[in-house]
């Protein structure tokens, strides 16, 4: 009797395994459906759209992006929310006036048909962006962590020669950034920066005093949008130059930023603030307390083949000595190598007008690396 028992209670739950294994098969989505003006069909996944392209993906041909002038039909099984132009949406906006769920297009339009409701048209050159429904949900309502959501690079370079001379070099940079939210179709909040960068070189040689090179900034910055381009911001920033006589050079400072260009593949961002400057020299240097002003631009610009191209120029001039106005300029380049993995080349050139005696005004680095992209 109790082996009778065992085996109906083995039984019951085989049966509830294989229930719940055919109700997974069952819900399984049916695929998206996207049929192009010559009657071309794909099977697959579609991922969004912008007021001029759709972006497709399919097993057979990968991900492709593609005109909406192209596409005759497309049909979904997933949810969507269409955003009109110029959507200015924040945590507490009205999400009803966006139309989700399931669409269809066809003819110039883009028909939603939500789970309850009456399905809306929307005309094709209105859907400034068609995303999906819980990828909208979390960028308007999301709230990220601290630790959550950080973007960059790390960048690492070394040179050694071993002969009658002993040369050692190392260089390294860390960019970190985190945009909330980080999507393109949506309004920026804030935006939190942290750079580190380091240049460290020995030359030894028998009889002859080592050659040091040594060159260390450290900065960070926060960025609050007032607005869809308007920021406030405020910063600050280390400095340890050897090659200059800069012990340490402190800054302090705020202002307004201005993002002239916010696209997936290009940004350009302009700043002007006031500062707060300390610097200290070498021995017999004396050191200086600075306040001015400071003026910036950002350029970052994808290029083909998943390279990357990013700029920067700062100008600081100081209103209470003239003569100590600094400035600096970076350019690198990203090359992609493997996955995340990328090969980059740069410049980094600093200035100081007045640096002590005995010590060159610019101090240019030309630095070649691989580089690890956190995402």
């Amino acid at each position: 009797m109790e082996e009778m028992f065992i085996q109906y209670w083995r039984l019951c739950a085989a049966l509830v395994v294989a229930a719940r294994l055919l109700s997974a098969q069952g819900a399984k989505p049916a695929p998206d459906v996207i049929v192009f003006v010559d009657g071309e069909r794909l099977v697959g996944h579609f991922e969004q759209s912008d007021g001029a392209s759709v972006k497709f993906k399919s097993d057979m041909v990968g991900e492709i992006t593609v005109d909406w002038s192209k596409v005759k039909e497309l049909h979904t099984a997933g949810k969507f929310a269409v955003l009109p132009p110029g959507a200015d949406l924040g945590k507490h906006s009205d999400l009803t006036k966006i139309p989700q769920g399931a669409i269809a297009a066809g003819d110039g339009k883009i028909t939603v048909t939500p789970a309850t409701g009456a399905p809306q048209t929307v005309a094709v050159g209105d859907a400034a962006h068609v995303v999906e429904e819980s990828d909208f949900e979390n960028a308007v309502h999301g709230t990220p962590n601290f630790f959550s959501e950080w973007g960059g690079t790390i960048t690492a370079g070394a040179s050694l020669v071993q002969a009658t001379q002993q040369s050692r070099t190392f260089n390294t940079a860390v960019a970190l950034v985190r945009t909330i939210p980080d999507e393109d179709w949506l309004r920026r909040r804030n935006r939190t920066t942290v750079d580190f960068s380091a240049a460290y070189g020995t030359v030894e040689q028998p009889n002859t005093a080592t050659v040091k090179t040594e060159i260390y900034h450290a900065s960070a910055e926060r960025d609050e949008y007032l607005s869809a381009s308007l920021f406030g911001f405020a910063e600050t920033s280390f400095d340890h130059n050897f090659s200059q006589g800069l012990n340490l050079e402190q800054s302090y400072g705020g202002g307004l930023g201005w993002s002239l260009l916010k696209r997936s593949n290009q940004s350009l961002d302009l700043k002007a603030g006031i500062t707060y400057v300390r610097q200290s020299f070498a021995e017999d240097s004396p050191g200086r307390n600075l306040s001015g002003s400071t003026f910036e631009e950002d350029y970052r610009r994808g290029l083909r083949h998943g390279m990357e191209f990013t700029e920067q120029l700062i100008f600081s001039p100081a209103w209470n000595n003239p003569n100590a106005l600094s400035a600096a300029a970076n350019a690198l380049v990203t090359v992609p190598v493997y996955r995340k993995m990328n090969f980059s080349f740069g410049s980094i050139d600093n200035y100081l007008h007045d640096p002590p005696p005995g010590f060159r005004k610019n101090s240019l680095q030309l630095t070649m690396g691989l580089t690890y992209a956190l995402r």
